[in-house]
């Protein structure tokens, strides 16, 4: 009996050992703070001299008896003391204190990450999404079954998958409304953007517009679409200030700047890390763009077999749907892409946070070298609040990758698993919500990451913007 039970419902009960398993393993080993060990993160102690009033110069002592000698005396110490400390302010105005310039450097560890703001939401959400990544993982091992929902155990991984994305959209929700992190403009950028980004999704949801987009929601109701044309607003708007960190982090890393400081920019493997998640990136966006898509795809096969060759080549129209590759492998080429376009988010994640710190000590070197008594104020409290926050910057950083590979992994789920769920079912067409939903989503995600940064490169490039 018990190994007919183990036999029958073997999946569900592998998912919930894996999911366990590796939550317990997360938080036993701190593997989330393991993630951030050896970053370097830099401290600028406060500034300790003593602006305000000094001890006065001590009168000189006068022992002659005479009044009027006295007066004298006194009139003339009186002069004396306002050249003194006219000089002295003289003095102090261009005196430069070395030990209040210093900067130090130290290595994250456990108890320094720790110790951050949004530590919580960073721990949470890297554990979940990476439980439900392979909680997907484990499912597509198995491959499809025809089995009930429950002996499938398909249940669990969409169900962590689901949770992981909502824990990502609230943790992302969070860190975009914090008061110290940003400026108010970015905030109210980034609404802006928001706002946009739903007009842009009305127009695509609704086919309001010709379609120039390879997706079908030819299935999907009107309040579905409004419902996605939602997400894809708050996405746009949630991502709009991490796009710019990352643009920097990019500009920075691969000095753009021209600084040849070694300690602020990154090697020679981070920087090709860099410009091949920068490249990927911008290749996966057009891909869903129908004139690109239209030109990589054959429609016209001679046996199943390559791309019929066009015998005169004319207009640039007639190779459209003559040349490339099958539709089936053109769609998985665009799974691929997506794939390793979120894995090389995630490996330069660090390099990214690297620079993120090391923003803050270009902007000590740049004010050090301003002026010939540099105010280091702004670059005091700048050190401060990079290493204060670099919790919350993981978050932004760490988000989009993590929801590029969920919506993934959801959208390739088969729709069978779905068929014995009546109750889902009913109020909307699971398969092409989930399958056609998610992966417009992950593309999504992607889009507006490649438009944020490259077009805040642009901006740099410019000298619209700039580092400081």
């Amino acid at each position: 009996m018990l190994l007919q039970f183990l036999q029958t419902y073997k999946n569900p009960i592998l998912h919930t050992t894996l999911s366990l398993s590796l939550t317990f393993l997360f938080l036993f080993f701190k593997i989330p703070s393991f993630f951030l060990y050896g970053l370097h993160t830099y401290i600028q102690p406060d500034n300790t001299s003593q602006n305000g009033a000094r001890a006065a110069i001590r009168r000189p002592d006068s022992s002659e008896p005479n009044s009027n000698n006295n007066n004298n005396n006194n009139n003339v110490s009186s002069e004396l003391r306002k050249r003194v400390k006219s000089k002295s302010k003289d003095k102090d105005k261009f005196e430069f204190d070395e030990n209040n310039a210093q900067i130090f450097r130290l290595k994250l560890d456990n108890n320094h990450v720790q110790s951050r703001l949004y530590f919580d939401e960073y721990n949470t959400a890297f554990t979940l999404s990476f439980v439900s990544l392979s909680c997907l993982l484990l499912k597509f091992y198995f491959g499809e079954s025809s089995s009930g929902v429950l002996e499938n155990g398909v249940f669990v991984p969409v169900l962590l998958g689901l949770m992981g994305v909502l824990k990502l959209f609230i943790s992302l929700a969070k860190v975009s409304f914090e008061k110290s992190a940003s400026r108010s403009s970015e905030k109210q950028l980034s609404v802006l953007v928001g706002a946009m980004g739903f007009l842009v999704g009305l127009v695509i949801c609704f086919e309001i517009v010709p379609l120039f987009l390879d997706f079908n929601f030819g299935l999907i109701g009107g309040f579905e679409r409004f419902i996605v044309a939602v997400l894809m607003g708050c996405l746009s708007g949630f991502l709009f200030m991490p796009g710019m960190k990352n643009a920097r982090a990019f500009w920075i890393g691969t000095d753009q700047l021209r600084s040849n400081l070694p300690m602020i920019y990154c090697g020679w493997f981070a920087r090709m890390i860099l410009y091949a998640n920068s490249m990927l990136i911008m290749f996966t966006a057009l891909l869903w763009i129908n004139p690109f898509s239209e030109i990589l795809v054959n429609n016209n096969n001679d046996d199943g077999k390559g791309a019929r060759v066009v015998s005169e080549i004319g207009d640039a129209e007639r190779l459209v749907g003559n040349v490339g590759m099958s539709s089936s492998d053109f769609n998985k080429l665009r799974l691929w892409c997506l794939l390793l376009s979120g894995l090389l988010q995630i490996m330069a994640l660090r390099p990214n946070l690297q620079m993120y710190l090391n923003e803050a000590l270009l902007s000590w070197y740049q004010r050090l070298h301003a002026s010939k008594v540099p105010d280091l104020d702004f670059s005091r409290a700048k050190v401060f609040l990079h290493n204060h926050y670099i919790c919350l910057v993981v978050v932004q950083l760490f988000a989009p990758p993590i929801l590029v590979l969920l919506f993934v992994g959801l959208s390739q789920i088969d729709s069978s698993s779905f068929q014995n769920i009546e109750s889902v079912c009913s109020l909307l067409p699971c398969s092409v919500f989930v399958k056609e939903v998610a992966l417009f989503l992950a593309w999504w995600v992607v889009f507006v990451w490649a438009i944020f940064t490259s077009g805040s490169l642009v901006l740099y490039r410019r000298g619209i913007l700039y580092v400081s």
